[in-house]
Formats: structure tokens, C-alpha cells, sequence
């Protein structure tokens, strides 16, 4: 049976139901369904062992992301997010984004840098020399240190060496590590850890700092799609995205909420399957930053000559299937089946396209009906709650108050009150 991601009305299906589909979709057992269905899955004694001082653990809402379709393949995409309608409006996009053939997403060789500062240097490029001149030994006592990576093809496959003048003169040497299906922190790591002496004897300088650096250039996801004109509301629509794609092309400030559109999608994506979503956060915003030379977008959108809408992501995506709580946390590993990604670079490519999808929804609800209408239902559900309402009444109160346009605790208090 040809597995489909495209599920009409998902969001209406009971949880009963929604799991079902997915435990069809994703060929899950029932043990971990019921992983799924935990108020929390993590084990106290797992979560002692994860972090220091723990106390507890604290879940957040997890969902799926429906009609993804990438470079040909199906996903249900699980998203972990206290945010509303996130999830709703990337399912939305990619549902419009079938139209035209889904998305297309490649991501580059999963290529990390590892940095070596180096100070207290007399002559800063006799030392660069000096080192540029052992790459070899370099990369092969760098080798030396993760048999497991090289049998996979990975490693240590080249050096950098960057003089830096202000505000105080050193040199930093980059180890440029395939990391393959890892994320590469531990391996890169333990690498910078491994040469620091032999480049101290090298130069006569002195290292001090030898770790990762979360700015992954080399290691970056490109994702595109042809937005349907019709599908997406039509030209005027079309337009709309423009002007405000331009908006965060004209003006930081503007650009560091339409980025953080993006991650809404990436960071919930990293969080439900195990991965530093605080790493990939620093890459993107430093991304952003260098690649035009002032804080830009990391999406392009542009009309085609049919009139629909293209757009395109690119940016630093360091994920990984192996490591970390990847492997650790029990949901983690039920996501990643969920997913049903093989390898790291096709969970990169998945992201991406999720992180474009993300932010096309956003732009297109702020040039349309405004962001706060799609807010309104869920966030007015939410009040209901914390008014004290039982899950069978906060609906009623949460469609009151919206029909009232006045979505606040008191009223949802009042509402209940009527009701009761």
C-alpha cells in the first residue's frame, strides 16, 4: 500500500483516531503508541541520568504536521510546541505546495568546524605557514581519535587557518569534520582536543579555547517550492508574501520575526527528535547575519512567470540520527520512526522543507487575514482552560468569546458561570 501523507481534516479526527493513522502510517507497535499517549514518557531515573540536578521533567504538546511532500516522498512530520496553530498552518502550506510537486530539498556534505584559538604568537603568519605545512599529520592525528567515523566515510577532511587582529591578534584553526550521521559535537570535540598540543609545539603559541563551532556553513539545507497562485488565495495573496518577504529583506527588525517563523518549525522538529535545537538556533540567527553582510532572511519569495509564488530556504541545518538524546529519549526514538528518515542529511532535508512551509503560512496570514485570527481559536481555548473550564465547555466559551472579540480569563470566567 502506497503510504500518503495527505490527510484531509486530521486536526477534527479524535486522538484515538489520529493515532491510529499514524501508528498505520509509521508501522508502530503498540508499546509505542502507548509511549506516545504518556502524560511523560521519560522515566525520572532516564531523565537523573540525562542532566544534572534533576528534579522532574516537563512535557510539551506534541503533534504531527500532515501532506508533506519532499523530493518525492511522503512524511508525517512530529512537532513539539506550546505554540498555537503552528502545526496547523505547515500543514497548510504543504498542502498547497502538493500542488505543484511538493518540495525539493538537498542538503550539502554534514561538514562541521571545529576551532582552535590560538594566541601569544610573534609572528602570526609564520605560524599559519608552520601549520598549514603539517595539514597532513594534522588531519591524521585528528583521525586517529574516531575509528567508528572513518569506517563510515567521515572524519576530519581538511584545515582552515583564519588570523583574527581585534581586538587582540591570534590565529583559528579549523578542523572542517565530516560528521555523517551524528551531529558532530562529541566527535569534533574531542578532535580539537586531541591537535591543540601539536599545534602548540608547531607555533610556540599557547591554545586555549578547542570546541565546535555552532556558525555550520558548510553544512547547509536548500529547500524550494512553487506556491499554487489559486491555492494560496490568488494574486493578490501572491502579492501580499512579496511585500512582505521585502520588508524583512529592507529591515532587521522585521527580518528577526520572519526568522523566527522559521525556527517555530525547526527548533519543534529538533526538540521531537532528540536534536540541540539550541545549536541550530545560534547557526540560523549567525547565518543570517554573514551570508549578505547584515541581518537578512533566510527564505527567498519571488513570482514565477506563471504568477505563483516560488520560494526558497537556505540555511545551516546540523542534525543528527546518532548521539545526544537521539538515542536516549524513548520519544525521540518513536519520532524518528514516525519520520521515517534514514539518514541524517534526509532528516535535514524534511526540516527545511518545514521551515519554509512555516514561514510561507506566516506571511501569507500577516498580508491576508492578519496572524492573530489563526492564533484566535486555540489561544481562546487555552483562556478557557485556565479560566477553569472542563475540557466539555471550553469550546462553547472559547467560541463565545471569539464571536465577542474579547478573549480574557475574566470573561471566560464569566462565560463559565452562565453556563454552569
Amino acid at each position: 500500500m502506497v503510504k500518503s501523507s495527505q490527510i484531509s481534516g486530521f486536526y477534527k479526527l479524535p486522538i484515538e483516531k489520529r493515532l491510529e493513522l499514524v501508528k498505520e502510517f509509521a508501522n508502530l507497535s503498540e508499546e509505542e503508541v502507548e509511549l506516545l499517549k504518556k502524560q511523560s514518557a521519560l522515566d525520572f531515573s532516564l531523565a537523573d541520568k540525562m542532566v544534572e540536578n534533576a528534579i522532574g521533567t516537563f512535557p510539551l504538546p506534541l503533534g504531527v504536521a500532515v501532506n508533506f511532500l519532499v523530493n518525492g516522498k511522503d512524511y508525517l512530520v512530529p512537532m513539539a510546541i506550546e505554540e498555537p496553530s503552528v502545526i496547523a498552518a505547515a500543514s497548510n502550506a504543504a498542502k498547497i505546495a502538493r500542488v505543484k510537486g511538493g518540495f525539493k530539498s538537498n542538503c550539502t556534505d554534514p561538514i562541521m568546524i571545529g576551532q582552535i584559538q590560538v594566541v601569544k604568537l610573534k609572528n602570526l603568519q609564520k605560524a599559519r605557514k608552520q601549520i598549514l605545512s603539517n595539514k597532513k599529520k594534522i588531519i591524521e592525528l585528528c583521525n586517529k581519535q574516531d575509528s567508528t567515523l572513518i569506517k563510515f566515510g567521515g572524519g576530519c577532511k581538511n584545515i582552515e587557518v583564519r588570523v583574527l587582529n581585534k581586538p587582540e591578534k591570534m590565529l583559528v584553526v579549523h578542523l572542517l569534520v565530516d560528521c555523517r550521521d551524528a551531529m558532530g559535537a562529541n566527535a569534533v570535540n574531542t578532535m580539537c582536543e586531541a591537535v591543540a598540543p601539536f599545534i602548540e609545539n608547531l607555533t610556540g603559541g599557547h591554545v586555549y579555547l578547542r570546541i565546535i563551532s555552532n556558525l555550520a556553513v558548510h553544512r547547509l539545507v536548500k529547500a524550494e517550492a512553487v506556491f499554487d497562485k489559486k491555492s494560496l488565495g490568488g494574486e493578490l495573496a501572491v502579492a501580499g508574501v512579496i511585500h512582505a518577504y521585502n520588508f524583512a529583506v529592507a529591515d532587521p527588525f522585521r527580518a528577526a520575526t520572519h526568522n523566527k517563523g522559521i525556527m517555530n518549525a525547526v527548533s519543534s522538529i529538533a526538540i521531537a527528535t532528540g536534536n540541540d535545537f539550541r545549536a541550530l538556533e545560534a547557526g540560523a540567527h549567525a547565518y543570517a547575519s554573514v551570508k549578505n553582510k547584515k541581518y537578512s532572511p533566510l527564505t527567498k519569495f519571488e513570482k514565477t512567470k506563471s504568477g505563483d509564488l516560488k520560494g526558497t530556504l537556505e540555511m545551516p541545518m546540523a542534525v543528527g540520527l546518532v548521539g545526544g538524546a537521539t538515542k536516549v529519549h524513548p520519544v525521540a526514538k518513536v519520532n524518528i520512526k514516525i519520520l521515517g528518515v534514514q539518514t541524517a542529511r534526509e532528516l535535514a532535508e524534511v526540516i527545511g522543507a518545514v521551515g519554509l512551509a512555516q514561514n510561507l503560512a506566516a506571511l501569507r496570514a500577516l498580508a491576508t487575514e492578519g496572524i492573530q485570527r489563526g492564533h484566535m481559536e486555540l489561544h481562546a481555548r487555552n483562556i478557557a482552560v485556565t479560566a477553569g473550564a472542563p475540557q466539555n465547555l471550553a469550546e462553547k466559551i472559547a467560541a463565545q468569546m471569539i464571536k465577542e472579540k474579547n478573549i480574557s480569563v475574566s470573561r471566560a470566567k464569566e462565560i463559565l458561570e452562565q453556563l454552569k
